[in-house]
């Protein structure tokens, strides 16, 4: 199965991972301090696996009978995954006792749900993808219904299985027709040749249905409907894996799949489908973003928006665009994960403090928190020079080289309009005093999480180029 030590050396970031879930499987059953050990076992291995993948950036590598990719942007991807994870791990040491949802298969089902993402970001055929979809998928809709106590969460579980379900039947229905069409589900084959197979009316509906199961994945209008419930039902510390994780393991396995659209005139076939959803998700998610009183249903909005800005990367079909969606979604990651962070430190045992007005006077009871949320939003926002403001700009820079400024302009216009709510809270937090008492448990755990992901956020807006050379290297 291998051919040299090399190539299960590349493949050691799925090893870690898969060991893991053996390891912490035994922990959980014969340890009975598995609550103390489960969680910093599993940042450790997330960590271990972050680390290899960047480390051995460099190399690139086709392993498993030509199944699974190695180096380059796949271990960017899985280096995003791995770290987001390991912040979700210390952010939910404290976060699910006071949710009341420790079980020790929690760390377990998280483990799971990144190696089904790692599959999805390496995958170089289409059946690869979709097992680590399922991997992935399978995880997270019973890690939104983890406390089976509460009957939003049960909600969130439900709405999430279904619609989920329901996506992944077009994206079943689609690889049957590129199969059916190519006669393969190579990746590789597919992408060489991509301008040959469009002439085929099968290949094409195979394509747009396996689009419209992912445009669920990213949550893009108008295959939104079950974010706004499921972010507000799940535990916080999940729907913070949801909106950064999932997402970006969504779009990896678009640009594993569609690379060719990246590569030539083809490309421009599938571009009306990618600006409508792209225009529609922006301004759909940041004008109801406005209306929101929960902060949890305000980051599920904003979440449909940012799908929108990173859509429009995909309809630029351009090598700039991949490079700007790749650095996007790092940032995306850790800004999401930071607000999530903050916003399940603030959260009271039963749900408390979610209303985005019990923010008001953080400023001056909290200082430390509010200045980190304060960043936190700017970048959301995408002011500079903060992480935000530059995978925007990457992404419209692709754009206006792929002849779609009226694209680019949309985007910025739902930009302005999405400040608006980003910089409500800070006014809130700053310019506001609040009547209500302010009661929260402290975490450690959760402030180094928190502080990790702030300072990457400030490290990708100070020195983008850095991260974005890396990623370049490799398109």
């Amino acid at each position: 199965m291998f051919n040299n030590a090399q190539e299960f050396f590349n493949l050691l970031p799925l090893v870690i991972i898969g060991a893991g879930i053996v390891f912490s499987l035994l922990i959980e059953m014969y340890s009975k301090k598995s609550e103390l050990l489960l969680p910093w076992f599993s940042v450790i291995i997330f960590l271990a696996a972050g680390l290899h993948s960047l480390y051995y950036v460099g190399d690139v590598s086709i392993v498993l009978q030509n199944m699974l990719a190695t180096g380059g942007n796949v271990n960017v991807f899985y280096a995003i995954f791995t770290f987001g994870a390991a912040i979700v791990c210390l952010l939910s040491i404290d976060y699910i006792k006071k949710y009341g949802t420790y079980f020790g298969e929690y760390y377990i089902i998280l483990q799971s749900s990144v190696l089904g993402m790692m599959l999805m970001a390496g995958a170089k055929d289409l059946f690869v993808i979709f097992l680590g979809l399922e991997i992935m998928s399978v995880s997270f809709y019973i890690l939104a219904g983890m406390n089976r106590k509460k009957l939003n969460a049960n909600e969130a579980s439900l709405k999430y299985f279904l619609l989920g379900s329901f996506a992944t039947g077009f994206i079943v229905y689609g690889i049957a027709l590129i199969y059916g069409s190519a006669h393969t589900t190579s990746i590789d084959f597919i992408t060489s040749n991509f301008a040959e197979l469009t002439k085929n009316i099968l290949f094409i509906t195979g394509v747009l249905l396996f689009l419209i199961g992912f445009s669920f994945k990213i949550a893009a209008f108008p295959f939104h409907m079950w974010v706004p419930d499921v972010y507000e039902g799940s535990p916080t510390t999940v729907a913070a894996l949801f909106s950064t994780g999932g997402k970006a393991a969504a779009f990896s396995a678009i640009l594993a799949t569609l690379f060719a659209l990246f590569n030539g005139p083809a490309g421009n076939l599938f571009t009306p489908y990618l600006a409508v959803i792209s225009v529609l998700s922006m301004f759909y998610g940041s004008i109801v973003a406005i209306a929101q009183d929960n902060f949890k249903r305000m980051l599920a909005y904003s979440s449909i928006s940012h799908a929108g800005y990173l859509a429009i990367g995909l309809a630029a079909g351009n090598h700039d665009a991949i490079a700007g969606i790749i650095f996007y979604l790092a940032a995306y990651t850790f800004m999401n994960l930071a607000a999530f962070g903050i916003v399940s430190l603030l959260e009271g045992k039963d749900e408390t403090n979610l209303s985005i007005n019990s923010y008001a006077g953080l400023g001056t009871r909290k200082p430390l928190l509010a200045a980190l949320l304060a960043i936190i939003m700017f970048s959301l926002a995408g002011i500079p020079p903060f992480a935000g403001f530059f995978g925007k700009y990457y992404i419209f820079i692709a754009a206006v080289k792929a002849h779609l400024t009226w694209l680019a302009i949309l985007g910025v216009l739902s930009s302005a309009i999405s400040a608006y709510f980003y910089l409500r809270i800070v006014v809130l937090m700053y310019f506001k005093s609040s009547e209500d008492e302010f009661v929260f448990e402290p975490s450690n755990n959760a402030m180094v999480a928190i502080i990790f992901s702030v300072l990457l956020v400030i490290l990708l807006g100070v020195f983008p180029g850095t991260f974005l050379d890396l990623i370049t290297r490799f398109i």
